[in-house]
């Protein structure tokens, strides 16, 4: 197989389960560490002649992560393209099973070990409501129906904005701050929220920084997300 992964999670996942198939990979993809591929570009703006001179047996891609313009001009060109959809970690498990199978890989160790890592996840005394920016200028924060609100609400974390019409809202900085919070929940992608950049934003609401790795990319490193990230959630000063 050559394979062509146009999103950073599947690469992970991908190039861990099946070495050697892996052609090429967006800018983005960073992980596993010194990957050796053709890269083609980001995730919203891929070099669609790079990918087809590959010659890939099979293009992996996410109907949120990637455009459908660019899926359908490889499909065009006669590629075979799997779009994924994850909005749920129970959708991630089934969705890598169905990627590494079209990779005509089995089922790796590692998705048996995330499965029970998520199986056996901390379980806090009581539950917490937080709001998760994922970008500031504008500020926007996690709405309805996502990934990475499923992975937080299976920790004990509830999104105060998962009723919300939109998946993505901006939302401006004064209701966050005067909103009844427990928590504030910064990871570090897409916007890369710090220490130094994030926190001052709210001065009376305790603030967890997180791995974005842990909280929205669905592959290898489900596997110590649950612990990862409760132990994030717990340093955060309350």
């Amino acid at each position: 197989m050559r394979v062509v992964s146009l999103v950073p999670s599947l690469t992970e996942a991908v190039a861990v389960t099946v070495p050697g198939a892996l052609v090429g990979a967006t800018d983005w993809c960073s992980h596993p560490a010194g990957l050796d591929v053709t890269r083609v570009g980001g995730t919203k703006n891929p070099d669609v002649p790079r990918v087809v001179a590959l010659a890939p047996d099979l293009v992996v891609a996410n109907e949120e992560e990637n455009r459908a313009p660019d899926l359908a001009a490889l499909r065009a060109a006669g590629i075979e393209v799997l779009v994924t959809e994850v909005r749920t970690l129970e959708q991630a498990f089934r969705e890598l099973a169905r990627v590494l199978a079209a990779c005509g890989a089995g089922r790796p160790r590692w998705l048996d070990e995330a499965e029970a890592a998520w199986r056996d996840a901390p379980r806090p005394a009581a539950r917490l409501r937080a709001a998760v920016p994922i970008w500031r200028r504008p500020w926007m924060v996690l709405g309805r129906d996502t990934f990475a609100g499923d992975v937080l609400a299976r920790l004990g974390v509830d999104n105060a904005y998962a009723d919300h019409t939109e998946r993505y809202p901006r939302v401006p900085v004064e209701e966050l701050t005067s909103a009844d919070l427990d928590l504030v929940v910064l990871p570090d992608e897409p916007y890369r929220f710090t220490h130094e950049d994030g926190p001052e934003a709210f001065p009376d609401t305790p603030v967890a920084l997180v791995g974005g790795r842990h909280l929205t990319w669905y592959g290898p490193s489900l596997v110590e997300a649950p612990a990862v990230l409760s132990g994030a959630l717990q340093a955060a000063d309350r």
